[in-house]
């Protein structure tokens, strides 16, 4: 016996390209929630961005010493 093909429903979505506000909710009044964030958030902030920022600063200044000791 043969099997009868049956037809699917699809649906398809499409952005016009005239659509100019796909996400506007996303960055409205975004430095507000960012500021919030890193307000209630301020010490986890510090702990992340602390040894970032140290690591940063050393291995530059590292760079600059080696930099320095190979020069002649």
């Amino acid at each position: 016996m043969g099997k009868i093909p049956v037809k699917i429903k699809s649906v398809v979505y499409g952005l016009s390209p005239f659509q100019q506000k796909v996400m506007p909710g996303l960055w409205n009044d975004f430095t507000h929630k960012i500021t919030h964030k890193v307000t209630e958030n301020w010490l986890n902030t510090i702990l992340l961005v602390g040894p970032v920022v140290g690591v940063y600063t050393y291995v530059k200044s590292y760079q600059e010493n080696e930099k320095l000791e190979h020069r002649y």
